[in-house]
């Protein structure tokens, strides 16, 4: 079985990073929220968020889980926005990449960035042991279907857990808190769609 981590390419982190710290900086000045206030929103504390902000450090995939749901967005729509054009066609090794070292989480934006469409395409991997909890959805109602291509997953949404395997499919509305969990013993990689609600 090939390693799973080479299917995805380098990215130019620096570009994204610092792209996704002044769109952050961006967001919170248009809502006129003080970092404080963001803080309290978030649970996030205030000089993380304004090291964020500055690119000092880059947010982990619960953070800008948090930080999605008080700006009313998803995590692709939120890249997509760092992005300036708007391409029809993204090419494999031009697909954006998120990497968060710390919970072991790797994602890709496979849907060429659109604002106006409802539905995008990601990819993700999750190191053995890697476990994201997201305290609520970036938008209430959001539906997902996660397809496991590589590896096993449990996912927990809300009351309900569901351990997946390669080729298994699942499909929920997001209206709560929920979990991906890598129980190992290799990589977990899959395909998770979105649909706007």
């Amino acid at each position: 079985m090939r390693e799973i981590d080479a299917a995805l390419p380098a990215s130019a982190p620096d570009k994204v990073e610092a792209g996704l710290a002044s769109r952050l900086a961006d967001l919170r000045e248009q809502h006129a929220w003080s970092l404080e206030e963001l803080a309290r929103r978030t649970g996030v504390s205030r000089s993380t968020l304004s090291r964020m902000e500055r690119a000092q450090i880059s947010p982990t995939a619960t953070m800008l889980g948090k930080l999605c749901a008080v700006y009313g967005r998803t995590m692709s729509q939120l890249l997509a926005e760092v992005e300036s054009e708007q391409p029809q066609l993204v090419r494999a090794d031009v697909q954006q990449i998120w990497r968060d070292e710390a919970s072991g989480f790797t994602r890709r934006s496979v849907s060429p960035p659109q604002s106006g469409f409802r539905g995008e395409v990601v990819e993700g991997i999750l190191r053995p042991g890697s476990d994201i909890a997201y305290d609520q959805p970036p938008i209430p109602g959001l539906e997902q279907h996660i397809w496991v291509l590589e590896g096993t997953v449990r996912i927990t949404t809300g009351d309900h857990v569901y351990d997946l395997a390669t080729g298994d499919c699942l499909r929920f509305r997001l209206r709560g808190r929920s979990r991906f969990y890598c129980p190992g013993p290799a990589a977990v990689r899959y395909v998770l769609l979105i649909v706007l609600p």
